[in-house]
C-alpha cells in the first residue's frame, strides 16, 4: 500500500495523510500501555459504555502481543474486589485503577476522576524499571488526558485514536440525543495537538482531525480495524442458526445489534419495519426484527422507549429485544438475519458492520462515517442517504421481494470483509508505533543538539 494517501474532495491542496508501511528494520516498541479508562476489555460489548472500542482494544492488543510487541491495559475498576492484574491473553495484561466509586459513575462524570486516574497510572510506572514502556497509546478523549501527562512523564510518544469525536457527533445529532459538552471539545483539542501519531480509521476521519481540529496531516496515520475472521464466518449457515436461535427458517429478518441509544438510531429500523408493512400486509406473518443490546449512558437511551414505539407503530407483534449477547452468540445472530440494518448518525467505522459482513450478512447502512468504506454499496449491501424511514423501507423491501438476495449478497459480503483482518491491523499499527518513536527520538536530538 502506498506510505500516503491523497485527500478528496478538498478545495485547498490537499495535505497527505500517512498509509502506515516501509518501516522494517527500525525498531518497533517491546512494551506498550494502552489506556481505555471509561470501558474495560474485560466488559461484554453492548452493555452499558462497552462497544466496538472494547473489541478493538482487545483484538488489536492480542494480535500486537503475538508480533512481540507486549501491551498492558489500564482501564478503570468498576467493581470491588477485582485482582490488580488480569492477564487478558499472553502478553497482554490488563491493570485496573481504582479512581472513584466502582458503580454508578456515568462516562459523562468521568472527567473528575481522571487526576485519580492518572494517579493509579503514575504508581504502576514508579514500580518497574526506567523505561519500561516505549509507547503511550490512548483511546478516546478521556484516555488521552491521561496518556497525554503520562508520555511527557515517561518520555515516550503518544499514539492516540479518538474513536468518536465531540465536533462530528455536534455536527450530526440524533434528536433527543445530548449534545457533546465543550469540555470535551477543549480536550480533544489539546490531544490532537499534543500527540506525536494520531490513528484514524477511515482516510474521513483523518479528514475530520484535520478540518476539525486543524491535527498535522503528517500525524494523521490511517489504519482500518480489523475483525476477528475466525470467530465472525459463515460457518454452517443462516438455517442451522436460525434453528439455534428459534427463529422461523422463512422469515425476513432484519436485525439492528449494538447499543439502544439516539446516535445508533434503532427507532429508525423500527419507522421503516413499519412503513414495510403498511404497504404490504402479508408481512407481518413472515417479518421477525430481533434488537440486540443493552441502553447506552445516553439521552432517551432506555429500551422502554423503543419498546413504547413499537406498540405505537402497531408492530409490538413481531419486534423482539435481546440482551447483549457474548461474541460468540452474536456471530449466530449476524448468521441468521437476512440483513443487518445501521441507520447511525454518527460512527468512527462501524465495526458491526465488517463482522456481520464476514458471517456472510448484507447491511443496510448509513451513509455516515466508515460506514462507506466497511460496506461496498450494491455489492455486499445498501447504504442510504439520511435518515428517512422510507427509503431504509425500500431497502429491505429489495430483501422482502427478492428471498435470493440475501444469500448472493451475504456471499459477496463475506468475500468483502476478508480484508479488514486483525493482523493486517496490527502490523499497521505497530508501523505507527515505529514511526512515532523514530519521530520522538529525533526530534529529542535536536532538542538536546
Amino acid at each position: 500500500m502506498s506510505q500516503y494517501v491523497s485527500r478528496l474532495g478538498s478545495s485547498r491542496a490537499a495535505p497527505r495523510i500517512r498509509f502506515p508501511g516501509g518501516f522494517a528494520g527500525h525498531r518497533r516498541p517491546r512494551r506498550v500501555a494502552m489506556l481505555s479508562v471509561h470501558t474495560s476489555p474485560l466488559h461484554q460489548p453492548g452493555t452499558g459504555d462497552a462497544g466496538g472500542m472494547n473489541v478493538y482494544i482487545v483484538e488489536l492488543a492480542k494480535r500486537l502481543a503475538a508480533i512481540n510487541v507486549e501491551v498492558e491495559i489500564f482501564t478503570r475498576a468498576t467493581t470491588g474486589g477485582l485482582p490488580p492484574t488480569v492477564e487478558l491473553a499472553p502478553g497482554v495484561l490488563v491493570r485496573h485503577v481504582d479512581a472513584g466509586p466502582y458503580e454508578g459513575l456515568a462516562k459523562e462524570e468521568l472527567p473528575a476522576q481522571l487526576c485519580a486516574f492518572t494517579h493509579g497510572v503514575m504508581q504502576a510506572w514508579a514500580g518497574q524499571r526506567p523505561g519500561y514502556y516505549d509507547l503511550v497509546h490512548s483511546h478516546y478523549w478521556l484516555s488521552g488526558q491521561v496518556g497525554w501527562l503520562a508520555a511527557q512523564r515517561w518520555g515516550v510518544p503518544l499514539v492516540h485514536a479518538m474513536h468518536t469525536m465531540a465536533k462530528v457527533k455536534n455536527a450530526a445529532l440524533a434528536e433527543g440525543d445530548t449534545p457533546e459538552p465543550a469540555a470535551r471539545v477543549i480536550g480533544e483539542t489539546q490531544i490532537v495537538h499534543a500527540s506525536d501519531r494520531l490513528i484514524a480509521n477511515t482516510a474521513g476521519e483523518g479528514d475530520e482531525l484535520i478540518r476539525f481540529y486543524e491535527a498535522d496531516p503528517a500525524s494523521v496515520a490511517v489504519v482500518h480495524p480489523g475483525v476477528n475472521l475466525e470467530r465472525f464466518r459463515p460457518g454452517d449457515g443462516r438455517a442451522a442458526a436460525r434453528a439455534r436461535l428459534g427463529l422461523p427458517q422463512d422469515a425476513l429478518i432484519p436485525l439492528f445489534a449494538g447499543r439502544i441509544q439516539p446516535l445508533k438510531a434503532p427507532d429508525v429500523l423500527l419507522r421503516a419495519v413499519a412503513v414495510l408493512m403498511d404497504r404490504d400486509p402479508s408481512l407481518r406473518s413472515r417479518i421477525v426484527v430481533p434488537v440486540v443490546g443493552g441502553p447506552s449512558g445516553s439521552g432517551l437511551a432506555k429500551p422502554e422507549g423503543l419498546q413504547k414505539l413499537a406498540a405505537r407503530l402497531g408492530i409490538a407483534d413481531v419486534v423482539r429485544f435481546h440482551p447483549p449477547v457474548g461474541q460468540d452468540q452474536l456471530a449466530d445472530w449476524f448468521r441468521a438475519a437476512s440483513v443487518l440494518v445501521m441507520p447511525s448518525y454518527s460512527e468512527s467505522f462501524g465495526l458491526v458492520a465488517i463482522e456481520a459482513q464476514a458471517a456472510g450478512t448484507p447491511v443496510i447502512a448509513a451513509e455516515v462515517g466508515g460506514l462507506p468504506v466497511a460496506v461496498r454499496d450494491g455489492v455486499s449491501g445498501f447504504l442510504i442517504q439520511g435518515h428517512a424511514p422510507e427509503a431504509y423501507a425500500r431497502a429491505l423491501g429489495r430483501f422482502a421481494d427478492d428471498p435470493g438476495l440475501a444469500s448472493r449478497m451475504g456471499e459477496a459480503a463475506a468475500a468483502h470483509a476478508q480484508s479488514f483482518g486483525w493482523d493486517t491491523a496490527a502490523s499497521a499499527t505497530a508501523d505507527v508505533y515505529t514511526a512515532a518513536m523514530q519521530d520522538h527520538r529525533r526530534r529529542a536530538r535536536s532538542h538536546h543538539g
